[in-house]
């Protein structure tokens, strides 16, 4: 099992989530993070840490959001892997805002 990272997360690139991984499974492109499924442990500690709610138990996926564990598991082995905290986006505080958090 593992846990996913979702659109939410498109535009805020939050890492807080990224601090708390025992396993640094955290990869990122410009736009946002991503976990990669192979290595995450499913430890559930990056999901209480994340202020936009982006990600989720992959067994607690919402319908419109399952097409976001293909994405996860596709995109993360392409990209950098993340293992600190980072700035957010510029537009991080908008889109946050925007979601209602």
């Amino acid at each position: 099992m593992t846990f996913v990272i979702t659109d939410n997360c498109n535009g805020c690139r939050f890492t807080d989530c990224v601090s708390v991984c025992p396993v640094d499974c955290f990869y990122a492109d410009e736009n946002q993070l991503y976990i990669h499924p192979d290595e995450c442990i499913d430890c559930g500690a990056c999901e209480p840490e994340c202020p936009v709610e982006a990600i989720y138990d992959e067994t607690n996926l919402p319908v419109d959001k399952t097409d976001w564990l293909k994405i996860n598991a596709e995109k993360a082995p392409q990209l950098k892997n993340i293992t600190q905290k980072e700035l957010p986006l510029p537009t991080a505080e908008e889109k946050k805002a925007k979601l209602g958090f």
